[in-house]
């Protein structure tokens, strides 16, 4: 398996990048939290996830081992593809994820495309014990609230195209009229609605 790719970027967007290195380039799908991490970089040492299928050999990218490691048990979960695994990937960070698994907060879940009610269900049944062997325990907080919701919010809006000075106002203006919201997910959707 391929553990690590380093090298120069030489494309990137907000699903994947190319990487070369000794004269390769290699083609790297990445989640949206990832992107948000390598977005500003020339080169970069990704961490990979090699896929292979019968009729395809997919490389997956990651910035953090954290990452890796949940991308690779969520692909154990019955219903749960490369794809799926992604876009859950790109709709929390990994400790959101890891809460809500631990929390049993099948809403969470639910809220990202792809994944019901039966395949949420299952996804906190195969991997809370693995959670939380894996990392003792988990803070039940979605990350640290406030700033790191911004934050997140903040890299996903750049990633789809908007303004940068836009979003941010727009942002503080959700953030002063709705002071409780609880996901990244929600303050994305709610600013979403005023830049539209």
């Amino acid at each position: 398996m391929i553990s690590y790719i380093k090298g120069a970027i030489t494309f990137k967007s907000p699903t994947y990048i190319l990487v070369e290195t000794g004269g390769v380039g290699y083609h790297v799908n990445v989640s949206l939290h990832t992107y948000s991490q390598i977005e500003k970089l020339e080169s970069v040492k990704i961490l990979t996830y090699l896929q292979v299928k019968e009729d395809s050999h997919t490389l997956y990218g990651f910035a953090e081992d954290v990452e890796r490691s949940l991308f690779v048990m969520l692909l154990s979960v019955s219903g749960i593809g490369a794809n799926t695994a992604r876009v859950i990937l790109s709709s929390m960070v990994p400790e959101e994820i890891k809460a809500a698994i631990v929390g049993e907060d099948v809403n969470a879940f639910k809220k990202v495309k792809g994944v019901g009610p039966k395949t949420a269900k299952r996804l906190i049944l195969d991997l809370k014990d693995k959670i939380l062997k894996d990392s003792g325990e988990v803070q039940f907080t979605a990350a640290t609230g406030g700033n790191t919701f911004r934050n997140e919010a903040l890299q996903a809006l750049v990633a789809l195209g908007f303004n940068k000075i836009l979003i941010q106002k727009t942002l503080n203006k959700v953030l002063k009229e709705q002071p409780n919201v609880g996901t990244v997910e929600e303050l994305i959707k709610l600013s979403l609605k005023q830049l539209s």
